[in-house]
C-alpha cells in the first residue's frame, strides 16, 4: 500500500473531515468574538496538530506494514477525541453561551468537560477492543487511595463546586473572612481568590469558606449593593446636639457626594456621652465598596466644613494644657486684622458704595464666616435665603436650570459677590452656585441689613437704583437691548425694586 493511499484511508476513518471542519469553525468564531475567546482553545489546537502528526505517523506505519501500527493508530484517535471535546467546549462555553446570557461557572464548565473527555476516551477504548472492566476496577482503587491522601484537596474542591454552584458568594462580591477583606476575582479547584484594598491577592482555600463565618458586604436581597459606613466626630457639651445634627445633615444632603447612596439618605445622631463632649456619628450607605477611605475621608471634609460655618468647633479633648497664654495685645491685633478684612470685603460691593464709614464697620461686626467645600452648594435656584455671599478665596460656579437642563452661565472669583436680590426684597434664588474647590465667604443676613435701613431709610432707594443697573447691564448683554431700552428697563425695574424692599423690610 501506498503511503498516499494509507493516509487517505486513516484520514476516513477517523472522519478527518468532519474535525478539520469544526477546528475552522471554532477559530473563526474565536476570533470574530475576541472577548469570549475560551481558555481551552490554545490547548485543543495543539491537541489537533499533534493528532495530525500522529495521523501522518500511522499512516506512515501502514504503508511499511509495520506491526506498532495499531499502537499509534490509537493514540492518534485517543487525542483526536481530546481535541474534539476541548474544541467543542471552546465553542460551547467561549462563544454560544456567553452570547445567551446564560451564565456557567468555571467549576462547572470542567466538569462537563472532563466528564465528556472520559466518557468519549473510554469509547475510542471501547472500539478498540481494550476491556474497561479491569481498568474500572483498578481505577476503583487508585481513587479510594487518592482520596484518603488527599481529604483536604478534595475538601477544597468540593467546596470550590459548592460555592460556584450554590451562589452564596460570587466573582464581584466583597467579602470579608477574619481579617481578610476584599473583591472575589475568582472561585477555583482549591482556592478562591481574593483582590484586597491593599494591592494584594489573597489565596482563601474553598474548605476555610465552607467552614467558617463569611460576610458578604453590601448585599441586601432586593437592594441595590451599598454597604453602610460610620464617621465620628466630637463636640463640645456648650452646643446642643439638634443645632450639630441639623447642621451636618443639612450638608450632607444639600449636594450629592461621590459614591453616597442617596436613598437611605445620610444621617447624623448622638451615640455616646463622654466627659466634656458627645460622640456623633454620621450614617452613609457606599455605593462603590472600593472607595471606602477616599469617601469617608470627603465626608468628614463635609462635616468639617458645615461645623465651621455654623460656628460649631470640635471638641478640645478635657486634659488638653495651653501653654502659651495670648496677650492682650494679641487679641486685639488679631481681632483688628479681621476687621480690616471684613471692612475691605465690604467696600469691594458696589452694593454699598453709599454707605458711611460707620454703617460699614457695623455690617462688617454683622458678617459670618460662611467656609464650603468642593462640590457644596452655596446657594440653590428657587430656594427661599435671606443673605449675601462675598467670595473671599477660591472659585465656584453658577449654574441655571431651564426645562430641566442644569447649564454653567458663569463662574466667580475673589471679590463676587452674590444673592444680593434675596438680601435685599426676600426674592427665591435665580441660580444654583457650586463650589469648584475649597472656598473662604462671609455671609451678611437680611437682619443686619434691616438695621442699617432702620437708621436711614433713605437708603433703599440708591440700592434699588444700583440693582436696577446692574440688571439692566446684564440684560443689555443677554438680550442685546439698546441704549434707550436699557434705560427703560433700568427706571422700571429701578421703580419696581424700591417697592419690593420697603415691603420686605417694613420702611
Amino acid at each position: 500500500m501506498s503511503f498516499t493511499s494509507a493516509l487517505l484511508a486513516e484520514a476516513k476513518v477517523s472522519w478527518q473531515g468532519w474535525a478539520l471542519l469544526m477546528f475552522v469553525v471554532t477559530l473563526a468564531l474565536g476570533r470574530a468574538f475576541p472577548n469570549r475567546a475560551h481558555r481551552r482553545l490554545p490547548a485543543s489546537v495543539w491537541l489537533f496538530i499533534v493528532q495530525l502528526v500522529l495521523l501522518v505517523v500511522t499512516a506512515l506505519l501502514a504503508a511499511l506494514g509495520h506491526r506498532a501500527v495499531e499502537e499509534t493508530r490509537l493514540a492518534q484517535q485517543v487525542t483526536l477525541a481530546m481535541a474534539w471535546v476541548g474544541l467543542s467546549g471552546a465553542l460551547l462555553f467561549g462563544v454560544i453561551l456567553p452570547r445567551t446570557r446564560f451564565p456557567v461557572s468555571r467549576i462547572l464548565q470542567d466538569l462537563v468537560v472532563g466528564a465528556a473527555a472520559v466518557a468519549v476516551i473510554a469509547a475510542v477504548l471501547h472500539n478498540h477492543g481494550v476491556a474497561l472492566s479491569g481498568l474500572f476496577a483498578t481505577s476503583a482503587v487508585v481513587t479510594a487511595v487518592i482520596g484518603f491522601s488527599l481529604q483536604d484537596t478534595l475538601g477544597n474542591t468540593i467546596g470550590g463546586l459548592a460555592l460556584q454552584t450554590d451562589g452564596s458568594v460570587r466573582v464581584g462580591d466583597w467579602i470579608k473572612v477574619g481579617d481578610v477583606v476584599g473583591k472575589v476575582t475568582e472561585i477555583r479547584w482549591r482556592y478562591t481568590a481574593i483582590e484586597t484594598r491593599n494591592w494584594e491577592t489573597v489565596l482563601l482555600p474553598n474548605s476555610s469558606l465552607m467552614k467558617g463565618p463569611v460576610t458578604v458586604l453590601g448585599r441586601r436581597h432586593g437592594q441595590p449593593e451599598q454597604w453602610r459606613r460610620w464617621v465620628w466626630f466630637n463636640v463640645d457639651f456648650r452646643y446642643p446636639p439638634p443645632e450639630v445634627i441639623a447642621a451636618v445633615e443639612q450638608a450632607l444632603r444639600a449636594q450629592p457626594i461621590d459614591n453616597v447612596a442617596a436613598e437611605p439618605a445620610p444621617n447624623c445622631i448622638l451615640m455616646d456621652l463622654h466627659e466634656s463632649y458627645g460622640r456623633y456619628a454620621v450614617r452613609y450607605w457606599l455605593k462603590d465598596l472600593a472607595t471606602d477611605d477616599p469617601t469617608d475621608s470627603a465626608v468628614r471634609t463635609r462635616v468639617m466644613f458645615a461645623l465651621r460655618r455654623a460656628e460649631i468647633p470640635l471638641s478640645i479633648p478635657a486634659h488638653a494644657l495651653f501653654v502659651t497664654q495670648e496677650s492682650e495685645e494679641r487679641k486685639e491685633s488679631k481681632s483688628a486684622s479681621d476687621r480690616r478684612r471684613r471692612l475691605d470685603a465690604l467696600r469691594h460691593v458696589e452694593l454699598f458704595a453709599p454707605l458711611e464709614d460707620d454703617e460699614l464697620e457695623r455690617l462688617a461686626d454683622a458678617l459670618h464666616p460662611a467656609p464650603f467645600t468642593r462640590g457644596e452648594v452655596l446657594t440653590r435656584q428657587g430656594a427661599e435665603a435671606h443673605w449675601l455671599y462675598l467670595l473671599i478665596n477660591g472659585d465656584a460656579a453658577v449654574r441655571v436650570a431651564k426645562d430641566g437642563i442644569d447649564t454653567e452661565v458663569a463662574r466667580l472669583g475673589p471679590g463676587s459677590f452674590f444673592g444680593e436680590m434675596s438680601l435685599m426684597t426676600g426674592e427665591p434664588r435665580s441660580a444654583t452656585v457650586v463650589a469648584q474647590c475649597d472656598i473662604e465667604c462671609f455671609r451678611l443676613d437680611a437682619a443686619a441689613f434691616r438695621d442699617l435701613l432702620e437708621r436711614r431709610p433713605q437708603l433703599a432707594e440708591p440700592i434699588a437704583r444700583l440693582l436696577a443697573e446692574r440688571r439692566a447691564n446684564l440684560a443689555a448683554v443677554t438680550e442685546g437691548l439698546d441704549a434707550e431700552a436699557r434705560r427703560r428697563r433700568m427706571e422700571s425695574d429701578s421703580s419696581m425694586l424700591f417697592k419690593k424692599m420697603k415691603a420686605f423690610f417694613k420702611l
